[in-house]
């Protein structure tokens, strides 16, 4: 039976690696001097020492990883790096229970979005800073991440790569899979940074910018408000919030793609990206017209832009609210919840079973009739 010292070896690795990632609260903790510093700066000594202790106990263990030990690694990675992350709120929130916290880190890093946190607002900025900062790694999957260091550990990266992307587009965009983990993270940092200056050219303050940059292309949902963006009661922030839930919830391989290309053509070529928006923009529509027609809003257009952004919000499993639309009717919560499991793309940030495999079901459902009505058909 092969030992499994090799896995132990590259999480040791991760481990070292995602203690980087610590220097960014621990420069918000400074900048706003809300006294978390030590409280990060102690949790990344712990998570940068156990990993080390992994990586220089296994050194010896440097065999390729078959596709099993992909799977493997990537599940004992998120689990011991939500456990690590857990440790500055241990200490900066000692009212939390370690179960609730771990659960705090774990939504985030998987960009599930739910919170036990109340009393967001006066949050520490840098404890807040944490949790949105850990969907965003999450977003693209920092497993990905951590194949572009992989080699310098001496360890082959294709395995992990295969059980983390999702879908159809396991296919290396570049000649060398680091190079492919290396692009799909500068288109996925590029597109953030759009997304921090619209959102502070809309009317955020840098803070609230960034946070919800990080949050908005993870698709996790995560606010530094209780209120959520309903917050700001500002159409224009919804509406930057609304493109970026849909350019993050399309295939990442096809934005590097027509980025390398530079032609949107890409796009047109694309059949989930047109899928997606097809079904938001039909979805939107039609719903405003239902809640307005219920008298829910005095208007048409009052009832788009809050269905707008409610409705790519649930569809994109980003889980951002402005309205509370509970209250609408069942109509339109059940195809908000039935849309958040089929309209992400494959290789996006968003969840559900994908709309490449809801493309295929609907293809193959309509084939099953065409052939129950004409059964000598020939197709």
């Amino acid at each position: 039976m092969r030992t499994l010292l090799p896995v132990a070896h590259v999480l040791g690795g991760l481990l070292m690696a995602f203690a980087v990632t610590y220097l960014l609260p621990i420069a918000t903790s400074l900048v706003y001097d809300d006294g978390t510093t030590i409280d990060f700066v102690f949790a990344m000594a712990i998570d940068f020492g156990v990993g080390y202790l992994l990586w220089i106990s296994t050194r010896s263990q440097t065999q390729e990883l078959r596709p099993r030990d992909g799977y493997l690694l990537v599940t004992l990675g998120w689990i011991l790096m939500s456990a690590v992350a857990s440790v500055p709120l241990l200490i900066a929130l000692p009212d939390m229970s370690f179960t609730d916290i771990f659960f705090e880190m774990m939504s985030g890093l998987t960009t599930t979005g739910s919170t036990v946190i109340v009393g967001l607002d006066n949050l520490p900025p840098a404890i807040n800073l944490w949790r949105h900062a850990l969907q965003w790694y999450g977003g693209m999957g920092i497993i990905v991440l951590a194949i572009a260091i992989l080699p310098m550990l001496g360890v082959g990266g294709m395995q992990l790569y295969k059980a983390e992307m999702p879908g159809a587009y396991k296919d290396k965009l570049t000649p060398r899979i680091t190079d492919t983990a290396k692009a799909l993270w500068l288109v996925y940092a590029g597109i953030t940074l759009l997304c921090i200056i619209a959102l502070r050219a809309a009317g955020m303050g840098w803070f609230d910018a960034v946070n919800h940059a990080f949050s908005t292309m993870a698709l996790g949902g995560f606010s530094t408000h209780d209120a959520s963006v309903g917050y700001f009661d500002s159409p224009q922030i919804e509406a930057v919030v609304i493109f970026f839930m849909v350019v993050a919830a399309m295939n990442f391989a096809t934005h590097f793609a027509a980025y390398r290309q530079r032609s949107p053509r890409v796009y047109l070529a694309d059949p989930e990206a047109k899928a997606v928006l097809g079904v938001l923009v039909a979805s939107c529509a039609s719903v405003a017209l239902n809640l307005w027609l219920n008298g829910v809003y005095g208007s048409y257009l009052t009832a788009l832009r809050h269905v707008s952004f409610n409705l790519v919000s649930i569809a994109t499993d980003a889980g951002f609210a402005s309205q509370d639309f509970n209250k609408w009717p069942a109509f339109a919560t059940f195809w908000m919840l039935f849309l958040s499991c089929v309209t992400c793309s494959t290789g996006s940030t968003g969840g559900g079973i994908k709309m490449f495999r809801t493309f295929m079901l609907v293809q193959q459902a309509g084939r099953e009739f065409r052939r129950l009505i004409h059964p000598q058909m020939i197709s």
